[in-house]
């Protein structure tokens, strides 16, 4: 079974993944952290964001695999190492969205979203899960929330984290992404007509899972 989430930066689809795949028992996949590692490995070889031909060809010889803590957590290897934590720097928050709307890019992690999903039962977040990745799930989520929120609980996560990062940056950024990844030409975000829309705005974390968890359907 496939249960896709899908939804824009800071409305709380990779938390409330994780939370429904640990109490299904579902291996969780979080399909940003694949672009993410992609991104760190074009900036760690100083590679040109504009080069698309090779950013495409890193992407193509690119040892991604994603492993699931017995806490819920997620870790993420690339060529081998642990980069959990890397991919969370705000120099890779900065690129990934320019990197992720590369068609060549998408093409090759499209194959390799759908290799990881056809593992078993599991739960994936993203931006085009339900539209693109597996258009024909039968569960289909799309979680928002109004934009200050989100930035609001983008910031917060940042400092829990220990990055310094102003709530102005993080309102720029969001901003930024928000942009590229619904304007751009290949798989943008949009709702898929047959998902769920939940906004989460006001409601609590468990509100969200439980009304995730009614509306799944075998």
């Amino acid at each position: 079974m496939i249960v896709a989430i899908d939804g824009p930066a800071g409305a709380g689809k990779s938390t409330i993944a994780k939370i429904i795949a640990e109490k299904l028992r579902f291996l969780y996949i979080d399909t940003g952290a694949m672009y993410r590692a992609l991104t760190l490995k074009v900036i760690e070889q100083d590679i040109d964001i504009k080069d698309t031909q090779r950013i495409v060809e890193i992407a193509a010889d690119l040892s991604i695999d994603l492993i699931n803590n017995p806490d819920g957590s997620l870790k993420v290897f690339l060529d081998g190492r642990d980069v959990s934590r890397q991919i969370r720097e705000p120099r890779i928050t900065k690129f990934v969205s320019d990197i992720a709307k590369l068609k060549g890019v998408r093409d090759i992690m499209l194959k390799l979203q759908r290799g990881f999903g056809e593992r078993g039962n599991c739960v994936l977040d993203g931006r085009d899960i339900g539209t693109i990745v597996f258009p024909d799930a039968k569960n289909k989520f799309y979680l928002d929330a109004h934009f200050k929120e989100r930035v609001k609980r983008r910031h917060k996560e940042l400092n829990v984290s220990g990055e310094d990062v102003s709530a102005q940056d993080v309102e720029s950024d969001l901003q930024n992404r928000d942009s590229i990844d619904s304007t751009r030409e290949i798989a943008p975000l949009k709702k898929a007509e047959d998902a769920i829309y939940i906004d989460t705005t006001n409601i609590s974390i468990e509100e969200v899972v439980n009304k995730v968890l009614k509306e799944i359907k075998p």
